[in-house]
C-alpha cells in the first residue's frame, strides 16, 4: 500500500513545473522541522513526567518530619519539613495544582506518560511521511532541472 502511495505522489508530482516543486519541498521542510520540534517537547515532557514519577516514588519512602529542600523553580531549593507524605499536590498545568493521595499522583503520571508516548509514535509517523514527500519533490525536482539544463 505503501508504495502505491508513493507512486502516486510521484506521478502527481510530475505534473508540477519545478517552481510548484520547490514551493511543495520548502512547505514539507518546513512541516518536518515543525514535527520535530514537537517530537522534542513530547520528549522533554515525557522526561519531566518520568522523573516526576521517581520523585514521588522516592518521596513515599520518606519519613513524616524528614527535613529535606523543596525546589520551588528548576533552580531555586528552600528547606521544608515533610508533614504528610500521603498526600501531594500534582502540577496540571498553567499554575494549577490539585491535591491528590500519593497512588493517585503516580496514576496521573503514568497516564500522561502513556498518551505523550502515544502522541509521540503517531508523530513519528506523521514526520516519516512529510519527510519522504520532501524527499520526492527534491528528487523529481532535480530530474526536471537535470532536464531543463541542455536545452538552455
Amino acid at each position: 500500500m505503501e508504495k502505491t502511495v508513493s507512486v502516486n505522489v510521484r506521478a502527481e508530482m510530475e505534473k508540477l513545473s519545478p517552481e510548484q516543486l520547490k514551493a511543495v519541498k520548502e512547505q514539507t521542510d518546513l512541516e518536518v522541522n515543525l514535527l520535530q520540534d514537537s517530537l522534542n517537547n513530547i520528549r522533554t515532557a515525557t522526561t519531566r513526567l518520568e522523573i516526576a514519577s521517581s520523585a514521588l516514588h522516592d518521596l513515599s519512602l520518606r519519613p513524616q518530619g524528614k527535613k529535606m529542600l523543596v525546589p520551588l523553580t528548576a533552580s531555586l531549593y528552600v528547606p521544608g519539613t515533610l508533614h504528610d507524605g500521603h498526600q501531594v499536590l500534582v502540577d496540571v498545568g498553567t499554575g494549577y495544582f490539585i491535591e491528590k493521595t500519593m497512588p493517585q499522583a503516580k496514576d496521573y503520571c503514568e497516564r500522561k506518560i502513556s498518551l505523550l508516548k502515544s502522541n509521540f509514535d503517531q508523530l513519528v509517523e506523521v514526520a516519516s511521511k512529510k519527510k519522504s514527500i520532501s524527499d520526492e519533490a527534491g528528487a523529481v525536482l532535480q530530474a526536471k532541472l537535470k532536464q531543463l539544463a541542455p536545452a538552455t
